[in-house]
């Protein structure tokens, strides 16, 4: 390499904070002591078409939303609603009982990291459901519990899991879950999304989904 282009080089690389030799310029191999190859690739993301959806309805979806989105796979949890007959409900209409729809939370995740039977073994263990249209104090139609499956596959993994649940005595009541196929999901209002994250100390978070995440020995 001439001279003055290896001058230039060096420069460069001093501005960029790293420290290099004349004879390791001549090797395309040789990286600087304690730092990443300059070579190395990253590794690869996962893209949209590598991930799958999931959607479930365990009481208020301000609690699902704060444990499913904690493990490594979920790429992304929006709180919404799905299940009624009314077009673009409000959270009004949904807390009404009237539009029919559920409280849920839709997940994006890459089944190559988190499987669907892990969500679903994460679904039997944030909430109860053995209750009728209840989550604890949360009453209505919205708080029922239900998986609402985007195919076959899913069907079949949900009612599988569902009669282990049962026949292993897991709770002590029958479960009542709802399995249906998935419809319009609609999202909830910005405010509604990461909920937990941006209202920590705000009464419900405190007494209710804390104590949720502290039971689940989860981050909170």
């Amino acid at each position: 390499m001439p001279r003055s282009r290896l001058f230039s080089l060096l420069l460069v690389l001093a501005a960029c904070g790293v420290s290099m030799d004349a004879s390791q310029l001549s090797d395309p191999a040789a990286t600087p002591a304690g730092s990443a190859s300059l070579l190395t690739e990253s590794p690869p993301m996962s893209t949209d078409a590598d991930l799958s959806t999931a959607t479930f309805g365990a009481g208020c979806f301000w609690c699902v939303e704060a444990v499913l989105e904690q493990f490594d796979g979920v790429h992304d949890v929006s709180s919404g609603y799905m299940g009624g007959e009314v077009d673009a409900p409000s959270y009004e209409d949904v807390c009404s009982g009237a539009s029919g729809h559920a409280e849920v939370v839709q997940l994006r995740f890459d089944p190559e990291v988190i499987s669907y039977e892990t969500l679903l073994d994460w679904f039997w263990r944030l909430h109860d459901p053995t209750t009728l249209n209840r989550q604890g104090a949360d009453v209505g139609t919205q708080y029922r519990s239900a998986i609402f499956v985007h195919d076959e596959s899913q069907r079949a993994a949900a009612e599988a899991a569902l009669r282990a649940a049962d026949d292993a005595t897991a709770f002590d009541a029958p479960i009542v879950t709802e399995i249906s196929a998935a419809s319009r999901f609609y999202p909830a209002a910005g405010y509604h999304q990461d909920y937990y994250r941006n209202n920590k100390n705000k009464g419900y978070c405190q007494l209710v989904i804390s104590p949720k995440l502290n039971k689940l020995g989860l981050d909170h």
